[in-house]
């Protein structure tokens, strides 16, 4: 049984950018989304794994994740040292478990008997889309049959389970995209990232893009569709750990991204958007119950307050513009739940009316 300790979640990265996979997406560079161009070598695990724990306080949950790559796709023997390395930390309670990611493809029996064996807790996978149509034309060398295969194998076997998906792909849309979120809901997984589709310079989508055979997203839309998806996976308990690539060094050099949906802060931008429109609906809310008042006040935990008031209080701006507010202020209660959002008066009569998340989750429905 692998140790675990309450608090927050912390995972060391271990970069195999490109290793096991079979394929080139069109879309893909890892080389230049881990920011390297070559795994580490095995007697490097450790050394990684060290600095790590250095900076990492002892009062949380910490696991090491072997990413970038298809784990389970890579020299069986070279998955066994790469894993030998991590024992030692687990066996001495260190760490609590090892993540991987893969491809739907490369599930197996005995892949997962050996996974299981070495203490992996989690198989992330990256799926992308559950649309025949969009996979093919990414490239992805699989379809939907593969997926739900391999994540019965993972859930049979009781691994943890996490899923990546990615938006604006081609031959993709909005309703897509959220015909994949409802079916990824159903499945259960534990974890979900959702990633834009960026274009990358030097992969074949570039090319495309260049040849005018592809268009990217628009910022504004690509946080619209991801909005969307993460309320589906938000009504379903499931969280979304990650909303965009990780600005790194690599990502922001000039030319590095052509095009495409590409902020330091999607993620935020996705959150302060459910936001904004979860104000709206508190407000009205608020109005039926307690009659039109053109001055309100808003209150939010305080780690929601910069959600709340949106990049440069555009949030602020749009809701006093959308509600014909004369007057809005937002305040931070510290004993009010996270996101919930409360109405009152600017009268100093404190919060009349909380809108919890999932009353407004189950308001949309």
């Amino acid at each position: 049984m692998n140790k675990t300790r309450p608090g927050r979640h912390y995972n060391i990265p271990i970069f195999i950018p490109h290793m096991g996979c079979p394929y080139d997406c069109i879309y893909c560079d890892q080389k230049i989304i881990a920011n390297q161009t070559a795994a580490p070598a095995r007697h490097q695990v450790a050394a990684i794994i060290e600095q790590h724990l250095s900076t990492i306080p002892g009062d949380g949950c910490i696991e090491v994740g072997f990413f970038g790559g298809s784990f389970t796709a890579i020299d069986p023997f070279l998955q066994e040292d790469y894993l030998r390395q991590v024992q030692p930390y687990l066996a001495q309670g260190r760490i609590g478990g090892i993540r991987i990611s893969t491809r739907p493809d490369c599930i197996a029996g005995e892949n997962l008997d050996m996974l299981a064996r070495y203490g992996v807790t989690m198989i992330e996978l990256g799926v992308q889309s559950m649309d025949e149509a969009v996979l093919a034309a990414s490239g992805r060398g699989y379809g939907p049959g593969d997926v739900r295969t391999s994540c019965n194998l993972i859930q049979a076997r009781n691994f943890q389970l996490g899923i990546q998906l990615m938006i604006g792909l081609p031959a993709d849309n909005q309703a897509r995209d959220i015909a994949t979120a409802v079916e990824i809901a159903g499945i259960g997984p534990q974890t979900v990232r959702i990633y834009p589709t960026l274009v990358l310079t030097g992969t074949h989508l570039a090319a495309l893009y260049e040849q005018g055979r592809y268009m990217p997203l628009q910022l504004q839309e690509a946080v619209h569709i991801c909005k969307e998806m993460f309320l589906v996976f938000d009504r379903c308990n499931i969280p979304v750990i990650r909303m965009g690539l990780y600005p790194g060094e690599e990502l922001r050099r000039p030319g590095v991204v052509q095009a495409g949906p590409f902020h330091s802060s999607f993620g935020e931008l996705v959150e302060q958007m459910v936001f904004r429109e979860q104000a709206c609906s508190a407000v009205r809310r608020y109005w039926s119950c307690f009659g039109a008042e053109s001055s309100l006040c808003l209150y939010v935990h305080d780690r929601d307050l910069s959600k709340m008031l949106g990049h440069r209080r555009q949030n602020f701006q749009y809701l006093c513009q959308d509600l014909g507010l004369v007057g809005l202020e937002v305040r931070v209660n510290g004993d009010q739940v996270r996101n919930s959002i409360g109405v009152g008066k600017q009268t100093g009569l404190g919060c009349q009316l909380l809108l919890p998340r999932a009353d407004y989750l189950q308001s949309l429905l």
